[in-house]
């Protein structure tokens, strides 16, 4: 569906709960149409995030180790985009 939601399966080290609820408010955001949303339905989303990175976070912890990292680095452990988000370095 949406080829732009970074997969978390496999990192080393694993998915932090930020880089989970990072990739569930884009999910959120893609199937729900809306990108700018006003404060009420904003509040909606987030509740809706935060319910989808629960089951994520159970997710991987269930299923199996992959034998590889995905190909390409979550958004929250590139450095460009920490600095632009004000973040300190990954140091995973």
């Amino acid at each position: 569906m949406c080829r732009n939601i970074t997969e978390l399966r496999g990192l080393e080290p694993p998915a932090t709960r930020d880089e989970i609820e990072a990739a569930a408010r884009q999910y959120v955001r893609k199937v729900s149409g809306v990108t700018k949303p006003n404060p009420q339905l904003a509040e909606l989303l987030e509740t809706a995030a935060l319910e989808v990175a629960d089951i994520t976070e159970r997710l991987l912890l269930e299923v199996p180790a992959r034998r590889q990292p995905p190909k390409t680095q979550p958004p929250l452990r590139r450095p460009e985009v920490r600095a632009r988000l004000g973040l300190a370095p990954f140091n995973g």
